[in-house]
């Protein structure tokens, strides 16, 4: 984007809350791509008349633990209404949402970037149900379309926050962050590519320096963080070449096609009025008592934020590292719960093994550290036996291996495999002097300067052990063995 203009970005995601049962109703919340279509639909979620809501009382803690964990007001009355609108997989033709006054307002999320940390305000967060699913067909010729009812009636959250990311790089880290929460919470998998979490930017642009907000528009359809980027980055550039060319972006909600990398018009960006908004005569008003929502903030983990501040804190992290280990709960709660075991390890050597070595594996293999087949005892002893130079760094990256394929315990993997280290610095001495020994040119060349030698030296050493020496006894050998050999030239030459 060029110099001249601002993006001015805010956000709208929409969460669904994975809880046992539907919003209204006690249908099942089945998984939309694998459950069998409308194999968990009742009379309220299908929309049939004179069928009456039941508010699911888990999908209301649900949604207090994110509004605390956003740091918003609860309001302890809200009110459910009838959202109007005609659409296929829409079966009430209404959506029971929240509109004039949701659960939670005015909350505030802390946001990294490449150019420091911003404060992005959150609008309201509110409850809604979701709609069904369509399925677009073309068959011998004839296109059309199949309704699926499961997810009609499922719990969503949605988060509304003000229009304050002004880059590409903020609105992905804010999507992440509030992913992160969500998942930090559990009431969500942050599941993109299954619908689960959905992440619509409301985009528009103005001339640096204004303070104007310009029409924006909506675009929907984002399966993927790489996604939003893209779908920003290009709306960003189309809407500039709009404007320089003397047009008006007009408001919309658009479709992004990731395939051509283009967004498509979807339809006019509805105004309130248009959907008709007013109470829902089948449902109370739902009052939340002072001290439920106190009871649901004690019960909060500790929220990314805190957690990287106490990893920098008491762990003597960087930030960097900090970062990348509190990234997803389950991480951190591996990393924490290895620390808590370990005798010898210190916090840099398991930040090190867990990001790297552990990292690699997962990804690799496409798992999730709930798919271990070990756990933070088992990392903390193969970090010991380590830290205590009992296996070096090769045979460690072997016992994680045969961790991650089999499980086990490290001590019975070293053992079974032959990895205890040669620590011994008698032993390692005699194969020290035997490579000096045995190659006395390369020594000749060391002693003429050509420092670079030890190296190769070295590696004879570590051949002759099959790689199971100590690396800082050889190390500490060769040095005095070779210092030995360039005195004795020096006194042989005086």
């Amino acid at each position: 984007m060029s110099a001249h203009y601002e993006p001015v970005i805010g956000l709208e995601i929409h969460a669904v809350l994975e809880t046992q049962s539907k919003m209204f109703c006690d249908c099942p919340v089945v998984d939309s791509t694998h459950g069998k279509p409308n194999s968990a639909v009742c009379p309220v979620c299908a929309g049939m008349p004179g069928m009456l809501p039941v508010l699911n009382q888990a999908a209301v803690e649900y949604a207090l633990r994110v509004a605390l964990a956003l740091g918003c007001e609860i309001n302890e009355t809200s009110v459910f209404e009838r959202k109007s609108y005609f659409y296929p997989d829409l079966p009430k033709g209404f959506q029971i949402s929240q509109y004039q006054h949701p659960l939670a307002v005015n909350g505030r999320l802390t946001v990294e970037t490449s150019s420091g940390p911003i404060e992005v305000r959150i609008r309201r967060v509110h409850l809604e149900e979701d709609t069904g699913k369509l399925t677009h067909i073309e068959k011998d010729g004839e296109r059309y379309s199949l309704v699926d009812l499961n997810r009609s009636g499922v719990p969503l959250l949605e988060i509304v926050t003000e229009p304050d990311m002004h880059s590409v790089e903020a609105v992905r880290n804010t999507a992440y962050a509030i992913r992160n929460i969500l998942r930090y919470v559990d009431v969500n998998n942050g599941n993109l590519e299954k619908g689960l979490l959905r992440i619509e930017p409301n985009i528009s642009i103005r001339a640096v320096g204004s303070q104007e907000l310009n029409t924006r528009v909506e675009v929907k359809n984002l399966n993927s963080f790489r996604s939003l980027e893209r779908a920003t980055e290009y709306e960003l550039a189309r809407q500039e070449d709009l404007v320089e060319g003397g047009g008006v972006v007009v408001q919309q909600t658009l479709g992004w096609d990731d395939g051509r990398g283009t967004t498509e018009p979807q339809r006019s960006k509805e105004f309130a009025e248009d959907y008709r908004y007013f109470p829902e005569p089948d449902l109370p008003p739902l009052v939340v008592e002072p001290a439920w929502v106190e009871r649901v903030r004690g019960e909060l983990p500790e929220l990314p934020h805190d957690k990287k501040a106490r990893f920098m804190k008491d762990y003597g992290l960087s930030e960097y590292d900090a970062g990348v280990l509190t990234a997803e709960r389950a991480v951190a709660d591996f990393f924490d719960g290895t620390l808590s075991k370990a005798e010898q390890a210190d916090a840099k050597q398991a930040a090190n093994w867990v990001s790297g070595a552990l990292f690699n594996l997962m990804n690799e293999a496409n798992l999730e550290v709930a798919d271990l087949k070990f756990g933070p005892a088992e990392m903390a002893q193969l970090l010991d036996m380590l830290a205590n130079d009992k296996i070096n760094a090769a045979a460690g990256r072997t016992v994680l291996a045969e961790l991650f394929a089999k499980g086990g315990e490290p001590t019975a993997i070293v053992e079974a495999l032959g990895l205890a280290q040669i620590g011994d610095a008698d032993e390692l001495r005699s194969l020290v002097n035997e490579a000096i020994e045995n190659n006395p040119e390369q020594v000749n060349e060391y002693l003429d300067g050509n420092e670079s030698v030890v190296n190769w030296l070295f590696g004879q050493v570590m051949r002759a052990t099959g790689g199971k020496a100590s690396p800082a006894t050889v190390k500490s050998e060769l040095e005095s063995a070779l210092a030995a050999k360039a005195a004795a030239r020096v006194a042989h030459e005086d």
